[in-house]
């Protein structure tokens, strides 16, 4: 099997990026009821290979440039093989010390590697949907310390940009604050939160009775990769009082490269913040990091200990547990300490430098053809882009090009219009796969 990986890492471009089957074709391939009796290793890795495999879509393919990449290394993978092996569990830290203590180091380098400031509390989750769902339960326990008894009000009121991740509203949604009181905030012509819009919509629902609680700004949105003006959101929020959560789930990896540290500019203020180094890092997913300035009013919010969970007082200590829903937790720390010691701060920022020069030059290259036109600014290594007409022929050409094989973009809506995105951020990629994305797109009827 590690020969197979060995081998599939090698040469990802043998696949098809997209699958070419039909909905219900593995289904209906596989046995309807499972095995009585054991089988073999060999025939389970022969359907394997037959079955499952040419029913992927190959995120670890070069060509992959839809959503925002997600790469499995080499040495991320062998970590995260070792993590199974041991099948630790760290919910305390006396169920595995090495679980608690791996994760409280290798979240503090990557703290320092991205300039955040000193201290700060790090937590690993299995995704930014997760930890953004906690980080809002947070702001609501700051904002109202009786919830956690009582149960939820109705005047609690959220808010966020209109192009940020639908996982802030998702939860909203979860933990009872309710899609009616979460407020998209308008964005201007750079698809950025608008700060004035901001304030007025706080001031209106403060005179309306209702209690503002929480603000989140992005860095690097799904749609545009735009860049809220953090800073000027942290005024905004300390003058009412608002927990700000910073979502820099994708844009915030761009920091381990010293020239774009700016990214998070004014996140240093933030209440929490989470950052994803399954996306740019080249981290297997899933392993979503969440930091906070208060990591006592997270223990507050999910800290329910029963006797059978309880051991003596230590300060040294930390049990994750009580600072999240889960109980069970994976050893996630060692797969990202496997990728941090492999490639080093400089080796992931070289990536991260390649990839934003590449999308620089294909949006000069777009630019100049009068066939296409950019939709928004290329801030990091996503581009949008449509070709001149209307959205069904966008659709069209964004269908041509995924049937092709070698690519697979994805698409978003920009000012009322359908738009393509290529992202760039596939361990594996070079220069050459952006530039044969381009070719595919330009040979399309």
């Amino acid at each position: 099997m590690v020969d197979w990986i060995a081998d599939y890492l090698a040469h990802p471009e043998r696949y098809p990026v997209l699958p070419k089957v039909e909905p219900g074709e593995l289904s209906d391939a596989l046995p309807r009821i499972g095995p009585e009796q054991g089988e073999s290793m060999e025939t389970i890795l022969k359907d394997f290979e037959t079955r499952i495999v040419p029913a992927i879509t190959h995120w670890n393919n070069p060509g992959f440039m839809g959503y925002f990449a997600a790469t499995a290394t080499g040495p991320g993978i062998l970590g995260e093989m070792l993590a199974a092996a041991l099948n630790a569990n760290g919910m305390l830290w006396k169920t595995s010390p090495a679980v608690t203590e791996l994760e409280q180091v290798t979240l503090d380098w990557l703290r320092q590697w991205l300039g955040l400031p000193n201290p700060l509390f790090g937590v690993i989750f299995d995704t930014a949907s997760t930890a953004v769902m906690h980080a809002i339960a947070a702001a609501r326990e700051c904002a109202d310390p009786d919830i956690r008894i009582h149960g939820g009000t109705r005047d609690l009121v959220l808010y966020t940009s209109e192009h940020a991740h639908n996982s802030v509203e998702k939860g909203a949604i979860a933990i009872g604050v309710g899609q009616q009181n979460v407020r998209k905030i308008p964005a201007d012509s750079e698809f950025r939160m608008r700060t004035g819009a901001l304030a007025e919509a706080i001031e209106r629902d403060r005179a309306a009775g209702l209690r503002p609680f929480c603000v989140v700004p992005t860095v690097g949105t799904t749609s545009t990769s735009s860049i809220d003006p953090v800073s000027a959101i942290a005024d905004i929020a300390e003058r009412f009082q608002l927990w700000m959560h910073v979502d820099a789930a994708y844009g915030g990896s761009a920091a381990l490269a010293p020239e774009f540290r700016h990214v998070l500019a004014g996140a240093e203020r933030a209440d929490s913040l989470v950052v994803n180094p399954h996306k740019w890092m080249g981290v297997p997913i899933d392993l979503s990091v969440l930091y906070t300035r208060k990591p006592e009013i997270f223990k507050r919010a999910f800290s329910l200990v029963p006797e059978f969970l309880r051991t003596a007082e230590d300060s040294r200590v930390v049990n994750f547990m009580d600072y999240g829903v889960p109980l069970g937790r994976r050893f996630r720390a060692l797969k990202l300490w496997f990728v941090m010691r492999y490639y080093g701060r400089e080796g992931l920022a070289a990536r991260i430098r390649d990839h934003v020069l590449w999308a620089q030059e294909l949006a000069a290259t777009i630019a100049a053809d009068d066939r296409f036109e950019l939709c928004a600014p290329v801030l990091l290594s996503l581009v949008c882009f449509r070709r001149k007409g209307s959205d069904e022929s966008n659709r069209e050409l964004l269908e041509r090009v995924n049937a092709s094989g070698e690519v697979f973009l994805s698409h978003t809506a920009l000012n009322g219009q359908f738009v393509l995105r290529l992202a760039i951020g596939n361990h594996g990629a070079t220069r050459r796969h952006v530039q044969r994305a381009w070719e595919i797109i330009q040979a399309q009827p």
